[in-house]
């Protein structure tokens, strides 16, 4: 006959395995130069990611009983429909409501932070779900692999609007053997 404490352990195991509270989860970070409100006016609109994301063609933010909606146009021709969740000063939280990756119960967050280096802020992007006709591997994956996209877009836009306000032109350097090259 078993013992109290064995029935107890045996229920917890089967409750900490037979449930899905294991959820997926990616993360990406990086630095750009700039304060946090002169990089946050960068993505802060929640529509903005058209301009930093190079996935997204098109977005068409929509408002329903009071939430913001956005729905995503990929360059492939997939639509992504996300509902924001939360906002503040320097973030934003969404839940995708509808998408092709092989996610579900998906909620992330998108902020940025002051960096201990001067004039330079941190973005970070974290998000959990549930894979959903994938692996845990693969579904961390590709979502690993859109904030980083993404945040190498928010990185190169903050970029070029420190230069813009430093003054700086950027002169693309010329490539050997371009047209009207005299070492041809």
């Amino acid at each position: 006959m078993p013992t109290w404490r064995s029935a107890i352990a045996v229920a917890a195991l089967t409750a900490f395995c037979g449930s899905s509270a294991l959820a997926a989860d990616a993360k990406g970070r990086t630095e750009a130069p700039g304060l946090p409100d002169q990089v946050w006016a960068l993505v802060s609109d929640f529509c903005s990611i058209k301009d930093w994301h190079p996935a997204v063609v098109e977005c068409v933010e929509s408002e329903k009983d009071g939430d913001t909606y956005r729905e995503l146009t990929l360059g492939d021709g997939g639509k992504i429909v996300e509902k924001r969740t939360g906002q503040d000063d320097h973030s934003y939280s969404y839940e995708i409501v509808e998408s092709p990756l092989p996610v579900k119960n998906y909620k992330s967050k998108i902020w940025v932070e002051k960096d201990d280096e001067p004039n330079r802020t941190v973005i970070y992007w974290t998000g959990e779900f549930d894979a959903d006709g994938a692996t845990d591997e693969k579904a961390e994956e590709i979502v690993t692999g859109i904030y980083k996209d993404g945040l190498a877009g928010i990185k190169d836009a903050a970029i070029a609007a420190h230069e813009k306000e430093e003054g700086i032109e950027f002169t693309p350097p010329k490539v050997h053997g371009e047209v009207g090259d005299p070492k041809q």
